[in-house]
């Protein structure tokens, strides 16, 4: 991971509506093919930008792969960046991570991608690895590290924050998650908020000073 953020930070400025243009260029591709059999001039292709200029970005496959899923992560926390939740207010934060949360591991694409590597069990490490990395991994890490900021600030005492954001990010999945999974109609929106209110209110019963 470091030697491709290095190779990305050495590489040309990045044009956001060109890196917009490819990223959903390479989601797309990577959907219908998967990740084996995509082809970087098939994503060159489709988006517009030449197979050199996805170079100067992105080192290899997997690094592009890697910015696919990251993106998608990173867009479900823009409207509660866990950087600016305030470490004062955890139930707050908490219900706002947790709508983000929800909205992320709801939408078509990101169940998508799950079966796609599903498909593929196996067969391509490298790619569940950054799937796992930018993905779910991050995920928790964004959310620990709120978690470790409302530790310091005192509000809750909370000894291992990746513990308890897993913990916390895992409530919040349950029965709706396996509906969507099999197809099944999906719960209604009443239970999907209670489901997040008992969610936040065991992490705070839980972590509240003693």
């Amino acid at each position: 991971m470091k030697n491709t953020t290095e190779h990305r930070q050495r590489g040309r400025p990045r044009d956001p509506e060109r890196m917009r243009r490819l990223l959903e260029a390479a989601r797309v591709h990577f959907l219908a093919q998967g990740y084996e059999r995509a082809s970087l001039d098939a994503i060159a292709q489709a988006s517009g930008v030449s197979k050199m200029t996805i170079y100067s970005y992105f080192p290899s496959k997997q690094a592009l792969f890697e910015a696919v899923v990251g993106a998608r992560t990173n867009g479900a926390f823009e409207q509660a960046p866990t950087q600016q939740l305030d470490p004062r207010k955890p139930a707050e934060s908490l219900r706002s991570i947790a709508r983000q949360f929800l909205g992320l591991v709801q939408h078509e694409s990101v169940r998508a991608h799950f079966r796609m590597m599903e498909a593929t069990l196996g067969q391509q490490p490298e790619a569940s690895m950054a799937f796992f990395q930018e993905g779910p991994d991050k995920a928790i890490t964004m959310v620990a590290q709120y978690l470790t900021q409302v530790d310091a600030a005192g509000v809750l005492r909370i000894p291992q924050p990746r513990l308890a954001a897993d913990l916390f990010l895992a409530m919040l999945q349950g029965e709706s998650l396996i509906r969507l999974q099999l197809g099944l109609p999906a719960l209604d929106a009443s239970y999907l908020a209670d489901q997040l209110e008992e969610a936040v209110q065991m992490m705070l019963c839980r972590y509240a000073p003693s």
